[in-house]
């Protein structure tokens, strides 16, 4: 039993337990339907129980046979000559089966209506219906089982594949933005020393939420807000008045659910593209549209833009998919940019958050 079920990757007992009575009761009735109609007591001793017993042998051995060519021929180039083989085998399993089962029948359960050569050839033809169906019931499991399995496969492989993209993103942004906080820090000490310790704290903070929600898979708006506020705080102190923002984030969204350091992702994506001038101020609106977060800002792209991968953005998009359906929207347009975020409910997160396992930055 252990053997075919690591070899066939199911448990097939229940499926022998009600797959053979069934089996052997639909072939016999299908096979001997007058004899059903004219006398049932005769059929279920002596048809249905000639029917489970041949059932149960074919059953019993057959499955063996699938485990063994299974173990043998696992590739998907061999799956035809595996079924070929299989094939095979139960052919001349099939006359092995009825030489021995057919005389120990004929001994202890005696049946005249066997003899009829009427009678003779529809147990063989439901002899070798009952095979096609064992086989058919177990290449079925096999392929279905296959398909879970690939399909679990492939969701560990994008689960893998965004943790790895976020690990990229995290070492990849991290340095550059911690870079330019400390070239913004060493002008602030000696020019304005209180407004350094302040720019510290605020830094601090920034980092401190990153490590706080690393192992998180979304987080509030009123706590990606707070963080927020602090990030930007050290973007002014390095663009001044070059760089405006606008939250307007109504009370009732606070407790809504977002990724984490998605706003942050898409803060970063706007000052790495953009122009950012004393002629050419830029300006990043953050409000709530039709039940999306929306991230807007004016488009004034860098003559020479500085190569991207859309790590950051695609990284969100994917994050979202484990939780909702919704997309998250990108409309370009000549003078703007903007990003929708979808939100959701706690009962969307708590729902999806048992059963995925994602890294965030």
């Amino acid at each position: 039993m252990a053997y075919v079920k690591n070899t066939l990757g199911f448990n097939d007992k229940w499926l022998m337990l009600v797959g053979i009575p069934i089996i052997a009761f639909v072939i016999n009735f299908i096979m001997f339907p007058e004899l059903f109609l004219e006398n049932k007591l005769s059929f279920f001793r002596r048809c249905y129980t000639i029917g489970i017993i041949y059932t149960f042998t074919y059953w019993i051995i057959f499955r063996y046979v699938i485990a063994f060519l299974l173990n043998q021929l696992p590739e998907e180039n061999q799956i035809w000559k595996r079924l070929i083989s299989q094939i095979g085998l139960m052919i001349i399993g099939y006359f092995v089966i009825k030489i021995v089962i057919g005389n120990l029948v004929d001994i202890y359960i005696p049946n005249d209506w066997q003899r009829e050569p009427k009678r003779g050839l529809s147990e063989v033809v439901g002899s070798f219906m009952s095979i096609l169906l064992i086989w058919t019931i177990y290449e079925g499991m096999i392929f279905y089982t296959k398909l879970q399995k690939s399909t679990q496969e492939k969701e560990q492989l994008q689960r893998e594949n965004i943790q790895s993209q976020l690990e990229g993103l995290r070492n990849q942004v991290n340095p550059h933005f911690l870079f330019n906080s400390l070239n913004t820090l060493t002008y602030l000490i000696p020019e304005a020393p209180n407004k350094a310790v302040n720019f510290v704290q605020k830094l601090s903070k920034v980092y401190r939420y990153i490590l706080e929600i690393r192992d998180q898979k979304i987080v509030s708006i009123s706590d990606e807000l707070e963080f927020l506020n602090a990030y930007i705080f050290l973007l002014k102190e390095r663009f001044g008045e070059n760089l405006n923002t606008n939250i307007d984030i109504p009370l009732k969204y606070y407790q809504t659910k977002i990724v984490p350091l998605s706003l942050q992702i898409l803060f970063e994506n706007v000052i790495k593209h953009n122009i950012i001038s004393t002629k050419k101020p830029l300006t990043i609106n953050v409000f709530i549209e039709r039940d999306k977060l929306i991230i807007k800002n004016n488009l004034q792209k860098k003559n020479q833009v500085i190569s991207s991968t859309s790590m950051g953005l695609q990284n969100i998009k994917n994050r979202y998919q484990f939780f909702t359906k919704k997309e998250v929207d990108v409309i370009v347009t000549v003078d703007s940019f903007l990003v929708a975020l979808p939100l959701f409910c706690d009962y969307i997160a708590s729902e999806k958050e048992t059963s995925i396992k994602t890294a965030i930055i």
